[in-house]
């Protein structure tokens, strides 16, 4: 692989993994997927990096289980959907004026939940 290649995954990667924490705290912007992108443009470019994002305790055995078997567990779905609803109404009532974003709103944490009820269990 050339050098500006390696870098620009990099970038990349680094630029999903701040996408995917900020997503953490904004209900529009997804988290797991630009995880998972992160983890697939490290794969691609460094194994160090890789290897700290799958590593890392607090995404690391959350990645690992939904980019290999596309599961969760019961605590994480629980942990997840309460944290999301918790986030969506705050934006709801704090940040959000009109009733279409309050409904854009609603409609992503009905997506978003049923996603994650649709993923298997792991105990």
């Amino acid at each position: 692989m050339t050098r500006p290649r390696k870098a620009l995954l990099i970038a990349c990667g680094t630029a999903s993994v701040g996408a995917g924490v900020i997503g953490a705290f904004l209900p529009i912007l997804p988290t797991t997927p630009f995880l998972l992108l992160a983890a697939f443009l490290y794969a691609r470019s460094s194994e160090r990096l890789y290897g700290k994002l799958l590593g890392n305790r607090l995404v690391g055995d959350y990645l690992r289980r939904y980019y290999e078997a596309r599961c969760m567990s019961r605590r994480h779905k629980a942990v997840t959907i309460a944290f999301l609803w918790v986030v969506l109404a705050l934006s709801a009532v704090l940040a959000v004026d009109s009733w279409w974003a309050r409904g854009i709103l609603g409609g992503v944490g009905a997506a978003v939940t049923t996603h994650i009820l649709l993923l298997s269990s792991e105990k």
